[in-house]
């Protein structure tokens, strides 16, 4: 039990931060739609920095710029150019996937073994990484997961609480009476998005640097959606989206679990494995009364 907590906790990283990520962009009134091809570009420059300079922190910085990046080019082409999210989204995924593939051959050739990377050490917190049980589970993880977890009341703090965040909610609730007080719309929308990008390419690395220690192109397997569909789920707040990730990451962890420990032939693996894709259909399903930015999705133009 001990375990399987402490892996829910651990898996539960990049969703929290994916998660919050289309909180703050979605709270703005751009859903970005991006995020699948955001985490992977993420994943892959995490690797790729930390491979050829052997420093875990280079990766990470390389990849929150690879998703800084990323996310600078979607919200150029929906939110300066006002294109449709959705498309402009499923086209950077594929561009993405492609990108990563490609400067992964380029880079590394065709290699007879694996490439691996030592993942980042596990930081026990003095005194309290002692205390029984939860100690073991809350207090000895890697830098990745304090940061996701500190994330969230800094987050709320910064939604709820101050000038900014009041902007932000109410460029996703009514962009007009934003322009009216002399706020540049898309400009908040563009560095919003940004902010959302660099948080999706750190939640990327995660699996790379954190995890695996190594980069496929299949790495991130959907993970970017269902952190997606954890923002919905929600309610679009941080505090929503902690519980949220709790039960995906808890999902998760156990298909690795029951993978690892099961040997019976009677139950397939692909059942194991598309269990926290289940609980995403099924909560989405019985989710209701959730409170949508009134604009969200919809382009601001001035003239509008």
């Amino acid at each position: 039990m001990t375990n399987l907590l402490y892996r829910t906790i651990l898996m539960s990283t990049p969703l929290l931060l994916g998660s919050v990520a289309e909180v703050f962009s979605e709270r703005c009134g751009v859903m970005v739609c991006a995020i699948e091809g955001i985490f992977l570009i993420g994943a892959w420059g995490g690797f790729v920095g930390t491979y050829l300079t052997h420093n875990a922190f280079i990766g990470i910085m390389l990849a929150i710029l690879c998703g800084t990046a990323l996310s600078a080019l979607y919200a150029f082409v929906t939110v300066t150019l006002g294109q449709q999210q959705v498309v402009t989204g499923t086209a950077l995924n594929i561009l993405a996937a492609g990108f990563c593939a490609f400067f992964q051959r380029v880079i590394f050739g065709v290699p007879t073994s694996p490439l691996v990377i030592d993942t980042l050490p596990i930081l026990r917190i003095p005194i309290l990484s002692n205390i029984p049980f939860i100690g073991t589970i809350l207090f000895s993880q890697n830098i990745i997961t304090y940061l996701a977890y500190l994330l969230i009341p800094l987050s709320y703090y910064v939604l709820f609480k101050t000038s900014l965040g009041l902007k932000i909610r109410s460029a996703g609730e009514n962009p007009v009476a934003v322009d009216t007080a002399g706020i540049n719309v898309t400009k908040l929308r563009f560095l919003t998005v940004l902010v959302a990008g660099s948080l999706g390419g750190l939640a990327g690395s995660f699996y790379t640097i954190g995890y695996v220690g190594m980069f496929t192109t299949n790495i991130i397997g959907g993970r970017g959606w269902i952190a997606f569909a954890i923002c919905f789920l929600g309610n679009w707040t941080p505090y929503g989206v902690l519980f949220g990730t709790l039960a995906f990451g808890l999902a998760d962890a156990l298909s690795i679990y029951i993978q690892a420990v099961s040997t019976s032939s009677y139950f397939p693996r692909e059942i194991v494995i598309a269990l926290p894709y289940a609980l995403t259909i099924i909560l989405t399903v019985m989710r209701s009364n959730l409170r949508v930015p009134a604009v969200l999705g919809i382009p601001y133009k001035k003239d509008n």
